[in-house]
């Protein structure tokens, strides 16, 4: 068995070489196409829809989500409704600043599938995290909401031994 000679290790040069991933060029390659096609908003449908249009289309493209196996999108997209702020902005409220991080590459995507669904582009969607995330949990699992239960009433745990029952998870 032949032993491979160690690698020499030079000095740094002090330039790092990156694979070239960006966000802020990725933002402005989608301008530079959106004005090569002549995308104007201006120029685009603005078709009366209303609240409830809009929440279809949000639930239709959370779910797509899911069948494309983004969980994390599913549930930041079911767990709250989007709220209205005026006549055409909306917030996606969420619980914290990783879930922002997850969502928002997808954010042109949940955007263009809602303007193009309720044939109004003038909709904009923003992004917030949760003042009060006690107040606004929503079960995920029956397994949440049996142990959620469980902690205002000790009690639960015993009548599930007593009877032996079984909590569908």
């Amino acid at each position: 068995m032949q032993k491979e000679a160690p690698k020499v290790m030079t000095a740094p040069s002090g330039q790092v070489k990156s694979s070239g991933i960006s966000i802020k060029k990725m933002l402005q390659k989608t301008e530079e196409v959106n004005e090569e096609k002549g995308f104007d908003i201006n120029n685009m449908p603005k078709t009366p829809y209303t609240i409830d249009d809009l929440k279809m289309a949000w639930r239709r493209f959370a779910f797509e989500m899911k069948d494309k196996r983004k969980e994390t999108i599913y549930n930041a997209l079911i767990k709250r409704e989007p709220k209205q702020i005026s006549d055409h902005e909306y917030v996606l409220v969420v619980d914290n600043q990783v879930q922002i991080d997850y969502i928002k590459p997808y954010a042109g995507e949940l955007i263009g599938y809602i303007r193009a669904e309720v044939k109004n582009y003038l909709i904009d969607i923003k992004m917030e995290i949760t003042q009060n995330q006690e107040a606004e949990v929503k079960f995920q699992t029956g397994k949440d909401k049996f142990a959620s239960l469980a902690r205002k009433n000790p009690n639960l745990h015993t009548l599930k031994s007593k009877f032996n029952l079984d909590i569908e998870y």
